[in-house]
């Protein structure tokens, strides 16, 4: 007997109702992602971010790539900010991220609630 889509993929309805509020906070989220990109171009400009071992200047897809591990709170210290702006500008995309990926995760959680009750009323 095959079974009906719906019973056996239960992960479909998770990415499902992921993406659908994804879908409904598109606002929220470009407001959020904005500013991050904001910020890296303005650190790339003002600021002074420095690759650690050699100490010299960073170059644009550098300070991009510093900027992501920053707002993802990685962090591997590769690059380094040197100057106050800098350090300012870390700080501001650390909390962009820090509620843009708080919303995500709530989302998530979401997601699998919905799912997991759909799934229970069908049975």
């Amino acid at each position: 007997m095959a079974k009906n889509s719906e019973e056996a993929s239960p992960a479909r309805h998770v990415v499902h109702e992921f993406t659908r509020s994804l879908w409904h906070l598109r606002d929220l989220l470009a407001f959020l992602i904005v500013p991050l990109f904001l910020l890296s171009v303005v650190m790339y400009f003002v600021g002074g971010p420095v690759e650690s071992g050699s100490r010299t200047p960073s170059w644009f897809a550098q300070t991009l790539y510093f900027c992501a591990i920053t707002a993802l709170t990685v962090g591997y210290g590769d690059v380094v900010p040197t100057t106050t702006p800098d350090r300012i500008d870390s700080v501001l995309l650390g909390v962009f991220d820090v509620l843009m990926m708080g919303m995500v995760t709530a989302v998530a959680v979401q997601a699998v609630q919905e799912a997991a009750r759909r799934a229970g009323r069908q049975r």
